[in-house]
């Protein structure tokens, strides 16, 4: 059976950008920011974007164009068969459902939010509404809902299913957020605001240096999809014809101008309601403290519903496009490896998710260790491993793929990108993994180094 391929480069790069730009970006990087620091947070984040990013995201190009397969497949066959190797792909596999199964009860906190907009039924108590529907059966049957509108795109294939939903939901999802973007910063008070997030703040980066770099370095990969394989699978539907650099860096610029261009949203708009930041950063944090902030927001301006109705919905789609890639990585490998036809391999991953997912949405516990500690783990670990088979395996290989498609001017960068996904980006990502391994261990390098210096 033949493999199936892109209609358009519009559709890949909308895939692509739609994979990076969801929850990461709508959800997680105002919560992220809020919690480190505003624009410290910003800055060292869209560095990191530049420099470990757009090279991580070319490296998996590299990976999935050559092999035209999934990650556990690509890594087995590119090193003529290499049962090690092939079992670094398999991680990016397993990552890649762990994600889904907590991303899928985000999901359905958010489908509860959009369909509870058109009454305003947690506008009385934003607080209290959260606390009621985050975890439990609720929860579980929101889950399942949003697992099966994933899974009806991904069982119609990559032109019909991935592309065409991609098509839509992309230009949607941005010119809803410029529209909200353009009424928030109007708002009297939101200067406040936009001070918080773009007025760079030396004093705080430089007393929190090692903490901010380590939550920055983990929403740049959970934004990009890097580390789980997600571009590896996208990539590996690709022809020589995509200049690969090209289009790399023109899907980083995408998918962190849609995360830049949510905080234009999220920050004037609390800041102008509540004349301070109210959210994640002041009200202990959490997954849920952006949801009651906004919610509380919402009840409190004019056409609050409706525009409720508009936030929510930019969110469902934007955290269906990212879904459809989690999903699109194991159904792929079950496709690739073992000859499973796509239908019964999304019914096989998503009945998995129901379960793996439902036990996050009952136990508060286990969702905030998986969306929060091991799914940072798994990335960066995952990424390091893919650096190391590009940098190191295939080498001139890895050169000669990259350098295909592309004009002389891309190719000439070639050897700079190839010698620092060797060196340099594998020991930042494996520094940024010891930071939080000692965080988890509960000791901070920030504080460690401060005293150190005192």
């Amino acid at each position: 059976m033949a493999r199936e391929s892109w209609r358009t480069r519009l559709g890949f790069i909308l895939a692509a950008v739609g994979s990076a730009v969801g929850l990461g970006n709508v959800w997680r990087f105002p919560w992220m920011t809020a919690e480190n620091g505003g624009s410290a947070f910003l800055v060292v984040y869209l560095a990191i974007v530049l420099l470990v990013g757009v090279p991580g995201l070319l490296a998996e190009f590299v990976i999935g164009r050559r092999s035209q397969r999934n990650p556990a497949g690509a890594l087995y066959r590119l090193s003529s068969g290499s049962k090690s190797w092939g079992a670094v792909g398999l991680f990016g596999v397993v990552t890649a459902i762990v994600l889904l199964s907590f991303y899928s009860v985000v999901g359905g906190w958010i489908l509860r939010y959009f369909v509870a907009s058109f009454t305003g039924g947690y506008f009385g108590a934003p607080g209290e509404y959260f606390k009621a529907i985050d975890y439990g059966l609720g929860a579980v049957g929101f889950h399942i809902g949003f697992l099966a509108l994933t899974a009806l795109v991904v069982v119609g294939g990559i032109r019909d299913g991935i592309e065409k939903a991609t098509k839509i939901m992309m230009p949607a999802i941005v010119v809803l957020l410029v529209a909200l973007a353009g009424w928030a910063i109007t708002r009297p008070g939101a200067g406040a605001g936009l001070s918080f997030y773009l007025d760079f703040d030396a004093g705080y980066l430089r007393a929190n240096f090692f903490d901010v770099l380590g939550a920055a370095a983990g929403q740049a990969l959970f934004t990009l999809s890097l580390g789980v394989g997600t571009m590896i699978t996208y990539a590996s539907y690709l022809g020589d014809d995509h200049n690969l650099a090209s289009d790399g860096s023109l899907i980083a610029v995408l998918n962190t101008g849609v995360g830049v261009l949510a905080g234009f949203v999220v920050f004037p708009l609390l800041f102008a309601t509540f004349g301070e930041l109210t959210g994640p950063a002041a009200s202990g944090g959490g997954p849920g403290a952006l949801f009651v902030s906004l919610a509380g927001a919402f009840s409190q301006v004019p056409l609050g519903q409706l525009l409720a109705v508009v936030f929510f919905g930019v969110i469902v789609l934007a955290a269906l496009s990212s879904s459809i890639s989690m999903l699109e990585i194991p159904v792929a490998y079950l496709v690739d490896e073992h000859g499973v036809s796509r239908r019964s391999a999304t019914l096989s991953i998503a009945s998995l998710v129901l379960l793996t997912g439902s036990a996050n949405a009952l136990n508060p516990a286990l969702f905030g260790f998986v969306a929060g500690t091991l799914v940072d783990l798994m990335l960066t670990t995952g990424l390091v491993g893919f650096l190391v088979f590009v940098g190191w395996v295939l080498g001139k290989d890895a050169l000669t793929e990259y350098s295909t498609g592309a004009g002389s001017r891309v190719q000439s960068v070639g050897p700079a990108w190839l010698w620092s996904v060797r060196t340099i980006l594998p020991l930042f990502l494996a520094g940024t993994l010891a930071v939080n391994l000692l965080s988890l261990a509960g000791v901070s390098l920030t504080d460690l180094a401060l005293s150190l210096v005192g």
